[in-house]
C-alpha cells in the first residue's frame, strides 16, 4: 500500500503562502517587469580601445585575456545577457541589456582595471614623515611642512640596538637609497635598489627596510604631497616604485614598494561575518602569495605599523595587524552589497592584461537587435499553445481539467515571480530563447499530470475506487516524472555550461520551468488531485468528472457492456 498524503489542503495552503510572500517581496521592490535582454530592448555598448603598457602592438593573446575577463565580469553574476565580443587588433567591444543605474554600475566594473597590490605604509597622518635619526626615532624634515595632526613615533620595534648600530645601518639606507635614485626624476619616482625590476614587487625585508627608513627625497615628497581633486588621474602605481597616493577620503598615504600583487589571489568573495554589521570582502592566497601575506604581517604585528591594500592605486583599507596572518585576508570599509559583491567580483576574475586610456573608451546607447514583433510573435505562440492544452484538458478529462488548468496557472506564477526576483538580484535578463525556453516549459508541465491521470485510469480500470487510485498511481507516476524531469534538467544544465551566451539564456529558462514543475507536482498537482478525489461529484463517477466508467475505458460505450480487467 503507497504512503498517503497527509492533509493536502495543508499543502495546498502553504504553496499559496509561499507564493503571497514572494509576490509581497515583488511589489515592495516595486518591480512588474522583468529585465528584456538585447535583442528585445537594446541596451549600453561600451567600445574599448586597448593600448600595450609596454608599448608597440597589442597581443593577441592579451586581448583575448582580457575578452575573458571582461565577459566573466558581465556575466559572472547571473544570465545578464551581456555579450563581450572583439573588433580588429585592439578593440573590445561589451553590449549591455538596458541603460540604468544597474547597467552603469556594471559599464564601470568592466572600465576598472582592478589592479590590487599590497604595500606597507612609510608615511600617513597617524605617522609622522622624515629620516631616520641615530636615536632611532622618526624626524621631521626641516624644509617641509608639518603634517596636521601627527606627531613623532617611534619606528624601531622589537629587540633595542646600540645608538652607532642604528646609526650605521640609518646611513647604509640612505647610502643605498642616494645610489638607486634617479637624480633626474620627479619627487614621485622611485628609489629602487639597483638591479631591482621596477615591474616586479620588491621582498618583505626591503620593504620593512624602506617604511622604517624613508629616504629624504621621499619624506620631502610626502610632506609637501596633497590629494588630488575627486576624478583626477590616478597615481601611476608601479610594483617596483614607491607611491604616493590618497584614500577614498582624501588621506594622503607615501606606501613602500609593493610586497604582492592581486595575480597571488586564489579567490576571492563577500559577506558579513558572524557577531559584525558590516560587509566584507574575504581574499585566499596562492601558497607563494600566502607565505607572503604571513611574512609581512609577521614583521608587524604588535607594532601599530600599517599595511595597506591598493586597488586602482587608490588605498581601500590601511589595517595593522596584532600578530602573524596567515590562510587569508579581509577587506573592510563602508561597503554595500552592490559595491562589496563589485570588488569582489574584479579581484575574482583578476586585472586586466591591457590598459584602456580613458580617450579610448566610448559608450552609447543601441537599439534592439531583433525587430518588435519578434516578442509579440514569441509570446502569442505560447499563448496559443497554453490555449490548445487547455482545450484537449478539458475535452479529455472534463472537470479534472481544474487541476491541469490550475497547475498551468501555479507554475506560470512562480515562474514570472521568480524571472522578477532574478532580474532585480541576479541581473537576469528574459531574451528571445529565454522565452523559447517558457514556452518549451508548458509541455513539461503538462507531461506530468498526463503521466499522473493515466496511471490512475489504469489503476481504476483494475477495480480501485478514485481515492486508492490516487495513492497508488502517484507512486509510479512520481517515479516517472522525476526520471523525465531530471533528462530535462541535465539537457538544460549541459547547455548552460558549454553553449554561448546566446544560448544560456534558453538554458536558465528550461531548467528553470523543469524545477517549478517538480515543485508544482508535488505541491499543488498531487494534493489537490487527492483533495478532489474525496469529493462525491469524483470518487463515484459523474459522467462530467472525467473520472466515469466510461472514461476510463471499463464500459463499452455501443453496447454498454462492462469491462472488467480489460476483458468483456
Amino acid at each position: 500500500m503507497a504512503r498517503k498524503t497527509a492533509r493536502p489542503g495543508r499543502t495546498l495552503a502553504l504553496l499559496f503562502l509561499a507564493i503571497a510572500i514572494m509576490f509581497g517581496g515583488i511589489a515592495f521592490a516595486g518591480t512588474w517587469k522583468p529585465e528584456l535582454g538585447l535583442d528585445l530592448r537594446g541596451g549600453t555598448e561600451i567600445s574599448m580601445t586597448a593600448e600595450n603598457s609596454e608599448g608597440g602592438s597589442v597581443p593577441r593573446e592579451s586581448l583575448d585575456e582580457a575578452k575573458s575577463i571582461i565577459d566573466q565580469r558581465v556575466n559572472g553574476s547571473g544570465i545578464t545577457g551581456g555579450r563581450v565580443t572583439t573588433e580588429g587588433n585592439d578593440v573590445i567591444k561589451v553590449s549591455i541589456p538596458g541603460t540604468g543605474k544597474v547597467q552603469q554600475e556594471t559599464a564601470e566594473r568592466v572600465r576598472q582595471t582592478a589592479k590590487l597590490r599590497f604595500r606597507l605604509v612609510a608615511c600617513s597622518p597617524q605617522k609622522t614623515c622624515g629620516a631616520a635619526d641615530p636615536s632611532g626615532s622618526m624626524v621631521e624634515d626641516p624644509s617641509a611642512g608639518t603634517v596636521p595632526g601627527t606627531s613623532p613615533r617611534a619606528a624601531f620595534g622589537g629587540e633595542t640596538a646600540s645608538a652607532s648600530e642604528k646609526a650605521t645601518a640609518s646611513d647604509k639606507a640612505s647610502e643605498k637609497a642616494s645610489e638607486s635614485a634617479d637624480p633626474s626624476a620627479s619627487p614621485s619616482a622611485s628609489a629602487k635598489p639597483e638591479k631591482q625590476n621596477e615591474n616586479k614587487v620588491v621582498k618583505v625585508d626591503d620593504a620593512v627596510e624602506f617604511m622604517r627608513n624613508v629616504p629624504q627625497e621621499w619624506a620631502t615628497a610626502y610632506n609637501s604631497f596633497t590629494c588630488p581633486a575627486p576624478g583626477a588621474e590616478p597615481a601611476e602605481d608601479i610594483p617596483g616604485k614607491p607611491l604616493l597616493t590618497c584614500d577614498e577620503d582624501g588621506v594622503p598615504y607615501l606606501l613602500t614598494p609593493a610586497v604582492i600583487e592581486g595575480t597571488e589571489i586564489s579567490e576571492a568573495s563577500y559577506g558579513i561575518p558572524q557577531q559584525q554589521a558590516n560587509y566584507v570582502v574575504t581574499l585566499d592566497f596562492k601558497s607563494e602569495g600566502n607565505k607572503v601575506f604571513a611574512d609581512t604581517t609577521g614583521a608587524i604585528a604588535g607594532t601599530g605599523e600599517q599595511f595597506a591594500i591598493v586597488l586602482d592605486a587608490k588605498v581601500i583599507s590601511a589595517p595593522t595587524a596584532d600578530s602573524r596572518i596567515s590562510g587569508g585576508a579581509q577587506i573592510s570599509g563602508d561597503f554595500t552589497q552592490e559595491s562589496a559583491a563589485a570588488l569582489a567580483n574584479n579581484l575574482k576574475y583578476g586585472s586586466l592584461p591591457l590598459d584602456f586610456p580613458e580617450d579610448g573608451i566610448q559608450t552609447r546607447v543601441i537599439g534592439p537587435t531583433l525587430a518588435g514583433n519578434q516578442l509579440t510573435a514569441g509570446l502569442w505562440a505560447g499563448l496559443v499553445g497554453l490555449i490548445l492544452v487547455v482545450i484537449f484538458s478539458i475535452l479529455y478529462y472534463r472537470a479534472m481539467s481544474i487541476v491541469v488548468i490550475g497547475s498551468l496557472l501555479v507554475a506560470g506564477a512562480l515562474t514570472y515571480g521568480m524571472i522578477l526576483l532574478l532580474s532585480e538580484t541576479a541581473g537576469v535578463t528574459l531574451d528571445l530563447p529565454g522565452v523559447a525556453g517558457l514556452i518549451v516549459g508548458i509541455g513539461i508541465t503538462a507531461d506530468s499530470f498526463i503521466i499522473l491521470y493515466e496511471r490512475m485510469r489504469d489503476d481504476m480500470r483494475d477495480g480501485r475506487s478514485m481515492r486508492v487510485a490516487v495513492d497508488t498511481a502517484w507512486v509510479r507516476a512520481r517515479n516517472t516524472c522525476l526520471a523525465s524531469d531530471g533528462v530535462s534538467f541535465l539537457a538544460a544544465f549541459v547547455l548552460y555550461v558549454f553553449a554561448t551566451n546566446e544560448v544560456k539564456g534558453f538554458a536558465f529558462m528550461l531548467g528553470l520551468t523543469t524545477i517549478i514543475d517538480v515543485l508544482v507536482f508535488f505541491w499543488f498537482t498531487h494534493p489537490m488531485t487527492k483533495l478532489m478525489a474525496g469529493w462525491g461529484f469524483f470518487n463515484k463517477g459523474h459522467v462530467l468528472s472525467g473520472m466515469d466508467k466510461r472514461a476510463i475505458g471499463t464500459v463499452d460505450a455501443p453496447t454498454g457492456t462492462t469491462l472488467v480487467g480489460g476483458k468483456a
